[in-house]
């Protein structure tokens, strides 16, 4: 009995283990996306700072420029504040 359980063993973990994840395509760093459509799939590009930027990359392309659904927006600066000081609300 236990050598069938042995031998059985990795075809039952290889049933059990979850898929892989897919990888998020959309990047939070920049504002617009361009999504480029060709045989066999698509990819995305994140790296666009305005819907211009995109249009002229992607001119005679089958592509299209969307605003990045998952843009974070600028970094807050947060500066040194002065000690013992509290903000004024």
């Amino acid at each position: 009995m236990r050598s069938l359980i042995l031998a059985l063993l990795p075809a039952f973990l290889a049933l059990a283990a979850p898929a892989p994840a897919s990888a998020q395509k959309y990047d939070s760093t920049s504002p617009v996306c361009k999504t480029n459509y060709r045989w066999g799939g698509e990819d995305t590009d994140c790296g666009y700072t305005s819907i211009a930027q995109c249009q002229a990359s992607a001119s005679g392309l089958a592509a299209i420029c969307i605003n990045n659904p998952y843009y974070a927006g600028p970094p807050i600066d947060r500066g040194p504040r002065q000690p013992g000081r509290r903000p004024a609300y």
